[in-house]
C-alpha cells in the first residue's frame, strides 16, 4: 500500500481552506498536516488558494516553503505574467484555476509535484516564455552571451517542459526514454541546487540558459 502524501492547505479566507480540505480529507492518497506539523514531515505538498497576488501573499508562500513544503500546487485565477517567475522559485510546481480545482484534479498534481512533475494551464507557457524574452531582451548583452552551462540534451528538454509537456511526452518527442529525461532533469536541478523542474525553468529562463 502506498503511503499517502502529506498535504498541508493554505488559503486566503477559511470557507476555501475549509472547502479544500472537505475535499481531500477523504481522499488516500494523501493525509492532511496541520501547521504545525509540517516541519515533521519529511515530504510535503502545499496546497494554496489565492484570489489575487500581492506582496503580502508572496511572503506567506515563502514561509510555507521555508517550513518544509518545497512543492506547492496554486490555485488562483488571477496570476499576473510578471509574478510567473517568482512563483515558480518559490518552489510552485502546478496552477490550477479554482473552477477547476475538484478533489481528482488536486490528487492528480499533487501525486504529480511529489514526484516532481508540473502542470500549467495551457495559457501560462506561453506567456512565461513572452514574459523571460522580454526580460532578456532588456538584459545587457554580455549577460545573455554568457555560456549556458547546458547541454544541447538538457536545453531542448527544459524548453519542452517550460512549454508544459510532461517526461512521457518529452521522451516522444525527442526520441529518447522516459528515464534519459528524468536523468536529464535530476542533473540540472543537481547542480543548480534547485528543488523541482518548475524552478529549473524559471532559473533557466531568468538567467537565459534557454
Amino acid at each position: 500500500m502506498t503511503t499517502p502524501i502529506p498535504v498541508f492547505v493554505r488559503a486566503e479566507d477559511p470557507l476555501t481552506a475549509v472547502g479544500l480540505e472537505a475535499a481531500l480529507k477523504s481522499r488516500p492518497e494523501v493525509t492532511l498536516v496541520g501547521k504545525d506539523n509540517i516541519t515533521a514531515c519529511t515530504v510535503a505538498v502545499a496546497v494554496a488558494a489565492v484570489e489575487a497576488f500581492s506582496d503580502a501573499t508572496v511572503r506567506a508562500l515563502r514561509a510555507v516553503s521555508s517550513r518544509g513544503c518545497s512543492r506547492m500546487v496554486l490555485v488562483t485565477d488571477g496570476l499576473a505574467e510578471e509574478r510567473l517567475l517568482e512563483v515558480a522559485a518559490m518552489g510552485v510546481c502546478a496552477v490550477l484555476p479554482r473552477a477547476e480545482a475538484t478533489a481528482c484534479r488536486l490528487v492528480q498534481l499533487i501525486v504529480g509535484a511529489t514526484a516532481g512533475q508540473g502542470s500549467l494551464p495551457a495559457a501560462l507557457p506561453g506567456r512565461l516564455l513572452a514574459h523571460a524574452g522580454r526580460v532578456q531582451r532588456k538584459a545587457p548583452s554580455a549577460v545573455r552571451e554568457q555560456p549556458t552551462g547546458l547541454s544541447e540534451r538538457e536545453m531542448r528538454v527544459l524548453q519542452l517542459v517550460s512549454e508544459g509537456y510532461d517526461t512521457r511526452e518529452i521522451a516522444r518527442r525527442l526520441s529518447y526514454s522516459e528515464r534519459t529525461v528524468k536523468s536529464a532533469l535530476h542533473d540540472i536541478t543537481s547542480r543548480y541546487r534547485l528543488k523541482n523542474r518548475s524552478q529549473a525553468v524559471a532559473y533557466a529562463l531568468r538567467e537565459g540558459l534557454i
